[in-house]
């Protein structure tokens, strides 16, 4: 049972989710020390959602698409999808550092 935890967790995938969630995290700290607005209950809550989400979505899919061979193909494009999504978080935290960014990479 565990082993089979372990092995849901220990590929390339998931390798790339973590170093994107750290990246954003350590940026997002970054940004908040430098703004003057870091609190320490509020990287509970973000670690708490983003790792959560990111981490035990992906595993779900990886798990419906082993459990239902045509499901398959949901597995790469939920890895897409996160990735993407952490890749616009981590745009979001880079111009709260004051990266001048693109319109279309900003969230309003």
């Amino acid at each position: 049972m565990v082993s089979d935890l372990v092995s849901l967790f220990a590929n390339s995938q998931v390798n790339v989710i973590v170093w994107l969630i750290a990246i954003d995290y350590i940026l997002g700290i970054i940004g908040a020390i430098l703004k003057k607005e870091f609190r320490l209950g509020k990287m509970a809550k973000v670690m708490g959602k983003g790792v959560i989400n990111y981490l035990l979505g992906f595993a779900v899919l990886e798990l419906v698409g082993q459990a239902i061979p045509t499901l398959a193909w949901i597995v790469p494009l939920g890895f897409v999808i996160i990735v993407l999504a952490l890749i616009g978080s981590i745009c979001e935290n880079l111009g709260k550092l004051g990266l001048n960014l693109p319109a279309y990479l900003k969230r309003d």
